[in-house]
C-alpha cells in the first residue's frame, strides 16, 4: 500500500505560511534541497489544494527554477499533480489534474492503488486537504521541518480536527542551519 506523506514546513508557532500565504521566511540550503530531491524520487503523485498549487505552478515551470534546482524542478514538473480545488477548472500545470469531489474516497483508493506496487502520494503545503485528510485519518507520515522563526500569524499546519489524534515521533533529523525535520506516524492508543 502507498503513503501518504505530509512535508511542510512549519514555524515555531505551528504555521506552514505566513498570513499572506508566503514562505520567503524558511531559508534553504543544499543539505535541505538535496533532502527534497530525494523526497521526490520516492514519490509518485503530488497532491495540492488551491493556494499552494498556484503558487507550485508559479515557480516550478519558469527557466530560473530550472538553473536554481534542476533535479527538483524537473521532478516537480513531471510528477503527476492532482488539484483539489472548487475554482480552478482545468489545471495547466503539466501532469496536472482536478481531484474528486471526495477527496476522502479517491485518496483511499490512490492509496490501494488497485493493488498494484506505488510510491508515496506527497502533499506539499495545502493545509487544507492536510486537515481534511488528518481528520479522515488518512495520512501515514507528517514530516514537519520546523525553522527557527515565529510568525505570529499565518497558516496553521493543520486546523480544527475534532478529535485529538496521537501521534509516535519516528525520527528527528537536525540540518545545518539548525532547521529540524520531525517524522510523525499516527498511534491509534486503543
Amino acid at each position: 500500500m502507498r503513503k501518504v506523506i505530509v512535508s511542510n514546513l512549519m514555524s515555531l508557532d505551528g504555521f506552514f505560511a505566513d498570513k499572506d500565504g508566503g514562505l520567503d521566511w524558511f531559508q534553504v540550503d543544499k543539505e535541505f534541497l538535496d533532502y527534497a530531491a530525494e523526497m521526490l524520487h520516492e514519490a509518485d503523485t503530488l497532491l495540492f489544494g488551491r493556494a499552494t498549487y498556484e503558487l507550485m505552478a508559479a515557480y516550478w515551470p519558469t527557466d530560473q527554477a530550472g538553473k536554481d534546482q534542476f533535479d527538483i524542478a524537473e521532478r516537480m514538473n513531471h510528477l503527476p499533480k492532482i488539484v483539489y480545488s472548487r475554482t480552478i477548472k482545468s489545471p495547466q500545470w503539466e501532469n496536472s489534474r482536478l481531484g474528486a469531489a471526495d477527496i476522502g474516497e479517491e485518496i483511499a483508493s490512490l492509496k490501494h492503488n488497485d493493488g498494484k506496487p506505488g510510491k508515496n502520494l506527497v502533499i506539499l503545503g495545502s493545509g487544507t486537504i492536510v486537515n481534511q485528510l488528518t481528520r479522515l485519518k488518512l495520512i501515514d507520515e507528517y514530516r514537519l521541518f520546523v525553522h527557527s522563526v515565529f510568525l505570529g500569524e499565518g497558516k496553521p499546519v493543520v486546523g480544527p480536527i475534532g478529535d485529538k489524534l496521537l501521534l509516535g515521533l519516528k525520527s528527528v533529523r537536525k540540518f545545518g542551519t539548525g532547521l529540524v525535520m520531525l517524522t510523525y506516524t499516527y498511534n491509534d492508543p486503543l
